[in-house]
């Protein structure tokens, strides 16, 4: 077992309790080898095989299987970074499944899934989030004065005119619209299906901006419409721009209302929206909220397989045809977006799995927030922020030292915290707080679940067989690459020996033809290649060739046997009048045209030459682990392994 993947110092110890449970049924080189390991391993071959291999021949293959994976050890292939690397990600998306919380995912989805069978109507008055975090206090300052505004009698369409910055809605009055679930970040989808009828949310913090909401009326969820549009564009209050564009609607829905099979050519030829006009004026699927209001209200209120008339938006004028419709996904079918939703970072439910992850595993682990120590952090980056002072304190002085948290008893301390976070700078007290509480809750959950999965190969075979048996096959893959296959097909020199010295094994019962098979585009181009040919080496002659006529001709290396070449076979074989194979060529010859009856060098059969002698090299290496790594079977245990 390589030690790498084995947790803590307690290692030992367990080993010694996990003797009686899964007692060792071979020791390789001094490495116990558990009979549960070695049982997963016997069974998995006996599947893959149409009759079971006998359980002696098995244990010679499997000693030999694990003498390999100890010489790859012994080449330190398990030590380079980059299959360190690999493993490691390898371990940690074995562990993904064990690490999930199914229940509390099934509950999201289940949230998720109730709010997507049902619209709710929506305006809403926002300022957008900057970078700059006393900004962003004043614009919390400044919602709070517009709610209390609303909530004292004011008109919410005349506020958001004047003070919204969403320009998709400010016009409208702040209204954007029917919405469903999963269109809008979470906060703002919660607070929106939480706010009553004709009523004003609190404020609400998205990861873009600052929200007040007000609710219109529900209704069942819609689906989505698949849709393809022609639209004038008209933007602004132009009213000489407006007519024309609507008298170019007009014309064009005349056409389509008498031959709808023509929206696609019309829209690819007339639309001003693009990028659908490449596609005849197809949309992506869409649902209700994804488009401007007033072109989900036509679409939404139409019939699959029917055109609209002209009608006005923002945009311009626009006739859609209505293709396709279907309802809303069961839960069932939405369960992998949405799982694919959640754990994404830039999701804000990703942060309540992990924070609920944290909670699972902090009490399967016994783990402890110091929180004397963690208000003491707190409290220098609300007087100081995050300079580089907080890091010298916490890196390098006798604070580095303190306990941030215990984990199975194991002290974490907070100098391992401040080293991840040095390149962290921000002295703004409070946006820096936040930065902290961000960096201490992915640190905690990071070693929590290190901890877990380092539990999870002492404590589940299922993981822990799956995991060695991807570690070990790949090492015995690499040091394979390096001992055998490499070594046998780069060594040109032995190669060549080793053909010589087993000439009789490579024979042929077919005869072969061999030389270099040259199509051209006439009789003239042919024979200044023949002559061409008579002066140039063979070494270069191919490259010659090709690149002084160009696509004028064909030429390449040929060895094959009678009857799987038509043109060879009229040559060389006395096979029927044929054409050339490239249609754009009219005759075809051959430079160096022999027949031959066994190979003639390694290269004839370059491929059989290098299996046998990777075999070989595969026998003599076998021989030397056989000599270098001692094994010695537990046979009491091996008897009782299950066939």
């Amino acid at each position: 077992m390589n030690k790498k993947f084995v947790a803590g110092a307690g290692a030992a110890l367990f080993a010694l309790a996990l003797t009686a449970k899964d007692p060792v049924i071979m020791t390789v080189n001094g490495v116990d080898v558990p009979k549960s390991e070695f049982e997963y391993l016997y069974g998995k071959n006996s599947q893959q095989q149409l009759t079971q291999q006998p359980l002696d021949e098995y244990v010679e293959m499997f000693k030999l299987y694990k003498m390999k994976v100890e010489d790859a050890k012994a080449e330190g292939i398990d030590t380079l970074s980059s299959f360190r690397k690999e493993m490691e990600q390898y371990r940690r998306d074995l562990a993904a499944p064990y690490l999930a919380d199914s229940v509390y995912l099934d509950k999201l989805l289940k949230e998720t899934h109730d709010r997507a069978s049902q619209e709710v109507d929506v305006s809403h008055i926002m300022l957008f989030k900057t970078q700059d975090p006393s900004q962003n206090a004043a614009k919390r300052q400044r919602m709070d004065s517009i709610r209390k505004a609303l909530l004292g009698g004011a008109d919410f369409a005349e506020l958001a005119a004047k003070v919204s910055e969403d320009r998709g809605s400010n016009q409208r009055g702040g209204h954007m619209g029917y919405i469903t679930a999963q269109q809008y970040p979470y906060s703002f989808e919660i607070a929106a299906y939480a706010t009553p009828e004709g009523e004003i949310s609190e404020m609400v913090e998205s990861p873009v901006g600052y929200h007040i909401i007000k609710t219109g009326k529900r209704r069942a969820a819609r689906g989505k419409i698949q849709a393809a549009h022609i639209l004038k564009m008209a933007q602004g209050n132009d009213a000489e721009v407006n007519a024309k564009a609507k008298h170019q609607i007009d014309s064009i829905y005349d056409i389509v209302k008498n031959n709808p099979a023509e929206f696609s050519n019309l829209a690819s030829l007339y639309s001003d929206d693009r990028g659908s006009a490449r596609q005849g004026g197809m949309l992506p699927w869409f649902g209700p909220g994804e488009m401007v209001a007033e072109f989900d209200s036509v679409a939404f209120s139409m019939s699959d397989n029917t055109i609209s008339e002209p009608f006005r938006t923002s945009f311009g004028w626009h006739i859609i045809n209505r293709l396709a419709s279907r309802p809303i996904p069961s839960a069932e079918e939405m369960k992998p977006g949405f799982l694919a939703r959640v754990t994404n970072p830039q999701d804000e439910r990703y942060a309540l799995v992990r924070d609920n992850q944290t909670q699972r595993l902090a009490s399967r682990h016994n783990a402890k927030l110091n929180s004397k120590v963690i208000e003491g952090l707190r409290g220098k980056i609300q007087a100081n922020g995050l300079d580089s002072l907080f890091y010298v304190d916490y890196v390098q002085s006798a604070a580095a030292n303190a306990t941030l948290f215990t984990i199975d008893g194991k002290p974490t301390l907070v100098s391992e915290l401040a080293k991840e976070m040095r390149n962290t700078l921000q002295s703004n007290p409070e946006a820096a707080e936040k930065i902290f509480d961000s960096n201490l809750d992915a640190f905690y959950n990071s070693r929590l679940v290190e901890a877990e999965i380092n539990r999870l190969e002492k404590e589940e075979p299922d993981y822990r067989n799956l995991l060695h048996e991807y570690i070990d096959g790949s090492l015995l893959y690499e040091v394979s690459v390096k001992k055998i296959w490499d070594k046998a097909a780069k060594d040109t020199e032995g190669l060549k020996n080793y053909f010589e010295s087993n000439r009789e094994n490579y024979k042929w019962s077919v005869p072969h033809a061999k030389g270099y098979l040259v199509q051209a585009s006439n009789d003239s181009i042919a024979d200044a290649i023949k002559e061409l040919a008579s002066v140039t080496g063979r070494d270069s002659l191919v490259n010659t060739i090709r690149k002084q006529f160009g696509g004028k001709a064909s030429i390449e290396k040929v060895l094959v046997e009678k009857g799987t070449n038509a043109m060879i076979d009229n040559l060389l074989f006395d096979g029927p009048e044929t054409k050339p194979a490239k249609k754009a060529f009219t005759t075809f010859f051959m430079i160096d045209p022999r027949v031959i009856t066994a190979p003639e060098e390694y290269s004839d059969v370059r491929g059989l030459v290098t299996s046998d002698y990777q075999n070989e090299f595969q026998s003599r290496w076998e021989d030397e682990l056989r000599k270098k790594y001692p094994v010695k079977v537990n046979k009491k245990v091996l008897k009782s392994v299950k066939k």
